[in-house]
């Protein structure tokens, strides 16, 4: 007998297109295991043959940062000169740079 569905874990999906180079989160979705997921994956998300591969991963192993620290996290680093493209010196050889 099958446990609940409820008690599955949660798996994100991530798709690779056709014509894409990275593969792109598409959704979410319960599965028992990984195997499952996969295919409950493929038959939600890429009933087009939209996607050439996919990834699942357990919702559990990703950690993401807070957007309360997105500031601090992504604010540019002025004090870091060599970020600047003024540090640079471009021989004349280099064109249209």
């Amino acid at each position: 007998m099958r446990e609940n569905k409820n008690s599955w874990p949660l798996w994100e999906v991530f798709v690779r297109s056709r014509q894409g180079l990275g593969h792109k989160h598409v959704g979410s979705l319960h599965a028992a295991d990984a195997e499952m997921a996969i295919g409950n994956a493929r038959d939600v998300y890429t009933r087009r043959q939209e996607g050439v591969s996919i990834w699942v991963v357990p919702a559990e192993h990703i950690s993401a940062s807070s957007p309360d620290n997105s500031e601090a996290l992504y604010d540019p680093a002025n004090d870091k000169v060599y970020r600047h493209p003024t540090f640079y010196d471009l021989p004349d050889e280099v064109n249209h740079m």
